[in-house]
């Protein structure tokens, strides 16, 4: 108790007090000023960068990519500063403590490595324009739209909701479907004993009466005509290039017009599955 007790009489409790208010005063007053900092320079960065002659000649897709990118870096830097500042605060010497256990030392016991990789990684599918925000890619086994791209991660918004955070040191193979035109493939499944003369002419009728209602489509759909499949199923195929994004509902609606008018011609069609595949 000797101990203890020469410890408690030496200890200035007036200034233990006063020095803990001053940090928790410093501290409030420093995330005051952050979150001012923040919505000063987001508005700054909106009117200005985002509207800066470079950024404004990219086009819609690229401009989202470009200004949340640089939201992203803007956020890493103003953390990393009020990082550095709470420990000041609180009295941690971290300049010290960094010179003496050494900057690759501290570099590598926080990870940064993979987060240098994923920086690398995520400059070099800006920098090739791999793609954007709002593109439907295939990343690996996630396929989705783009919604973010990070410094960091790449955020992937599933077709059924589900948001991916893929790092970007992960992302190896880039399939994007928001290049270029589509093809939509129809495949009419048909009976062996259907008369394909009345096919091709029915096919030909519904896309002379339709075409001229879907400027999406580029030049005329090509009538491939009769296929067997691997399954040994025999199908009629009809090949529609149309702008990216549109060959789901172009897919839907010609298939819906074709197996309506093959009906009404008393041409009855069996179930097969069909594919959507990118233009070659």
């Amino acid at each position: 108790m000797t101990i203890f007790t020469k410890y408690i009489a030496h200890l200035n409790l007036e200034e233990l007090v006063y020095d803990l208010i001053s940090k928790l005063i410093s501290l409030i007053l420093l995330f005051i000023i952050f979150e001012i900092s923040k919505r000063v320079l987001n508005y700054v960065f909106e009117k200005a960068v985002a509207q800066s002659i470079n950024i404004a000649k990219q086009n819609p897709a690229r401009q989202k990519t470009i200004i949340k990118l640089s939201h992203n870096i803007m956020n890493y830097v103003l953390y990393f500063f009020i990082f550095y500042w709470v420990l000041s605060i609180l009295g941690i010497p971290v300049s010290s403590l960094m010179a003496g256990a050494g900057i690759a030392g501290v570099a590598i016991g926080l990870g940064a490595q993979g987060f240098l990789t994923d920086m690398v990684n995520g400059f070099f599918i800006l920098l090739e324009n791999q793609f954007d925000v709002g593109d439907s890619v295939t990343l690996g086994t996630i396929s989705g739209t783009i919604v973010n791209v990070g410094i960091r991660t790449t955020q992937v918004q599933d077709f059924d909701g589900t948001l991916h955070y893929i790092p970007n040191r992960n992302i190896t193979v880039v399939s994007n479907k928001s290049r270029g035109n589509m093809r939509a493939q129809i495949d009419l499944a048909l009976f062996a004993d259907t008369n394909l003369q009345i096919v091709n002419e029915t096919i030909e009728s519904v896309n002379q009466e339709q075409l001229s209602h879907y400027p999406e489509i580029i030049g005329q759909p090509k009538i491939v005509g009769p296929k067997i499949l691997t399954s040994g199923q025999l199908v009629f195929r009809i090949d529609i290039f149309v702008k990216n994004g549109m060959q789901y509902k172009v897919y839907a609606d010609f298939y819906r017009f074709y197996q309506e008018a093959l009906l009404a011609q008393d041409i009855n069609l069996p179930t097969v599955s069909a594919t959507i595949i990118p233009e070659k």
